[in-house]
């Protein structure tokens, strides 16, 4: 394992993005287990873009514009839908009047944590532009390396997304005491979420 790979992989996991908003989000709304959830959630959503690197069908996407434009466009939609309702006070950065409300159930935390990478086809692109540069892809043992890699690589996200949601999940009696606080950062939120949705929209293989 190259230094080089785990320090591009930290910058790369690091960089503020659609699955370290949503674990910062569930931290704020419902502290540090549902932060967690969510971090968990968004590393899962890493994997099949990982699984499709490995197995060859990260080139569908790569050479399909529809293949790859179904999932952008999907992509671009769920982004805007989480902008939207955390605009409209019904996403998941909602802060309860008990700071200490994290019981509910989280199967919509896990479900959006989910999603919110899924649906995101450059993850695929990035697997399957990324790994090769580490592992050569003539070797004997090119796919268990580059699985190697694939883990090393959610393992990384796991726990940066972590340390997003426990710094997140810190700061939430100070948000949740604080109303126009809280009202300026869901707007913020929502409007990175869009930008996301519009940059995912924009973008090409």
């Amino acid at each position: 394992m190259s230094i080089e790979f785990l320090l591009t992989s930290l910058i790369v996991v690091a960089t503020p993005g659609t699955g370290a908003l949503f674990t910062m989000a569930a931290g704020l709304a419902r502290g540090a287990r549902a932060s967690a959830v969510a971090a968990l959630a968004c590393t899962i959503g890493t994997l099949p873009h990982a699984a499709a690197a490995l197995t060859g069908l990260a080139a569908l996407l790569h050479t399909s514009a529809l293949a790859f434009q179904v999932l952008k466009y999907l992509g671009v939609a769920y982004l805007l839908y989480m902008a939207w309702t955390m605009l409209r006070d019904k996403g998941a950065l909602t802060v309860p009047e008990d700071p200490e409300d994290d019981h509910r159930p989280f199967g919509r935390v896990i479900a959006s944590g989910v999603l919110v990478n899924l649906l995101n086809p450059k993850l695929t692109i990035f697997f399957f532009a990324f790994l090769p540069q580490f592992a050569d892809p003539a070797a004997a043992d090119a796919l268990v390396r580059m699985a190697a890699l694939s883990g090393v690589f959610t393992g990384l996200t796991l726990v940066v997304f972590l340390g997003y949601g426990v710094f997140a999940a810190a700061v939430r009696s100070f948000i949740a005491a604080r109303p126009r606080t809280l009202a300026w950062i869901r707007r913020s939120f929502a409007g990175a979420f869009a930008a996301l949705g519009v940059q995912l929209a924009l973008a090409s293989r």
